[in-house]
């Protein structure tokens, strides 16, 4: 499946989110040559580590409204990595879970309860895109029949991977995506903070829009993903970090790509994402801040990471 022409995203931003969606549809779209050259940095956060998120109450939303979390889980520290991503894709793609149709990688999932509410689409049981086949911004490449990194790219989070592969690869390995709820307690802790770090945001602390970071080239190739915890409190190249984690020690809750969550909600066919990316406005990386788009959806700027059982 080729990426969809709409290339922004439908956010619930209240009264403010026709114009910030516009802007960042805009930003989104723009031609970013992946192949350009660009720097590689170890920032030695380990992508295969996980943290607890105890089960208790915290603040939940933009007017931190009580919420209590009944259950703890386990959540990866980082986003799933390319390098995780292309092993998953050959491993399923060599035992058959997965096949190649077309353009892009396949694989099957369930479907939805369909309810016939105005505008749902219905997403009966069968297969679905993964990922992209050709597409020459995607962050890895398929040559005779194996998947593999681009060059800088291995320790960067996974993109142009759809809700379905973003689900596909939770599952393949006895995990899940995590929802809403789980997912803003673990970005934001108990004390209604509304950035995973604290109060405040400076490009020092999260890749958004001309964050200004080595990875960002706005006059040339525009903007690039940052690799997994980069900001941790390093300096590169002259470019000073901060260490930015949540109150559990996960890295890149803000910023870097939007992650899809498994919320699926009775009458609505959209899948939802959170945190913000390399393309937001700072005000999309609070915390509570919601996006969407359809599940078949991939671009540059979307990825995801797994919870399962403490």
């Amino acid at each position: 499946m080729k990426r969809p022409m709409q290339c922004g995203f439908r956010a619930l931003w209240g009264r403010w989110g026709i114009m910030l969606a516009l802007m960042l549809a805009v930003a989104a779209c723009q031609p970013v040559a992946a192949a350009t050259p660009m720097p590689v940095y170890d920032t030695g956060v380990d992508p295969e580590a996980w943290a607890v998120v105890p089960a208790g109450p915290f603040l939940a939303g933009q007017f931190n409204a009580p919420t209590n979390l009944a259950h703890a889980f386990a959540i990866m520290v980082t986003d799933v990595t390319v390098e995780q991503y292309v092993r998953f894709l050959n491993q399923a793609l060599a035992e058959g879970t997965l096949r190649v149709q077309g353009d892009q990688v396949v694989g099957f999932y369930p479907g939805d309860s369909f309810h016939g509410a105005k505008h749902e689409e219905e997403i009966p049981a069968q297969d679905y895109g993964f990922v992209p086949l050709n597409d020459p911004d995607a962050p890895f490449v398929y040559v005779e029949g194996v998947f593999a990194p681009k060059d800088g790219y291995a320790r960067h989070p996974m993109t142009y991977v759809s809700w379905f592969g973003a689900w596909g690869y939770c599952r393949y390995y006895g995990y899940r995506l995590p929802s809403g709820l789980e997912w803003e307690k673990a970005a934001r802790g108990e004390d209604g903070r509304p950035y995973p770090w604290g109060w405040d945001l400076t490009p020092a602390n999260a890749n958004y829009y001309r964050s200004g970071d080595p990875f960002e080239a706005m006059r040339t190739v525009g903007s690039r993903t940052t690799p997994i915890g980069f900001y941790n409190g390093k300096t590169y190249d002259g470019f000073a970090t901060l260490d930015s984690p949540s109150p559990y020690g996960l890295y890149d809750m803000a910023g870097n790509v939007w992650q899809w969550v498994g919320d699926i909600t009775e009458g609505i066919h959209y899948r939802f994402m959170r945190g913000g990316s390399k393309d937001s406005y700072p005000p999309d990386l609070r915390v509570w801040v919601t996006n969407n788009a359809t599940p078949r959806y991939f671009g540059p700027g979307t990825g995801f990471r797994c919870v399962r059982e403490p």
